[in-house]
């Protein structure tokens, strides 16, 4: 229970952090946070008290919102991009990545150059442009947010953390 992950918000409710449910209990319990939201039927027990288990948790005091980055990795492409082809929004298996500018062309490995292809559509625009190969992108790739991604690593606390983490 106290590995349990709790959303940390700053006094403006933007996420800054996630952590273990004993950190976040002693934050409360030294008057640096409030609870905001608890999960439902999950206490902790002491000697004399229960506790209930909190799920997200506000400080008292501001802090910058932490700038860490999502890892620039084949999975993450596929999620950031919705295990859809980009070109033609299928979901066909399997899918692969593709390079918008082909590496032979100076393309790069980076968040803006990487789409999800299915196989199809990879092979049909082969080691060339957009334009040379007269396909299109169904949306403009992007660098993702940290926060998210999230939703991949702590999907058990999704429902109540979405709220706080813009996902409405």
């Amino acid at each position: 229970m106290l590995n349990t992950h709790v959303l940390i918000l700053n006094n403006s409710f933007q996420p800054v952090h996630v952590c273990h449910a004993r950190r976040a209990l002693v934050l409360v319990m030294r008057g640096k946070a409030e609870v905001v939201e608890y999960y439902e039927n999950a206490f902790i027990h002491s000697v004399s008290r229960a506790f209930q288990l909190p799920c997200v948790v506000r400080l008292r005091i501001y802090i910058q919102p932490n700038r860490r980055t999502v890892a620039l990795t084949r999975r993450n492409i596929m999620r950031r991009d919705g295990y859809r082809c980009q070109y033609c929004g299928s979901k066909a298996e399997p899918l692969t990545t593709d390079h918008i500018i082909p590496r032979s062309m100076g393309g790069e490995d980076s968040w803006e150059n990487l789409v999800t292809a299915c196989v199809r559509c990879n092979n049909k625009k082969g080691n060339r442009t957009l334009e040379a190969a007269g396909m299109t992108l169904l949306s403009k790739p992007k660098r993702p947010a940290f926060y998210s991604f999230i939703r991949f690593y702590h999907p058990h606390s999704l429902d109540k953390w979405r709220p706080y983490l813009f996902m409405d």
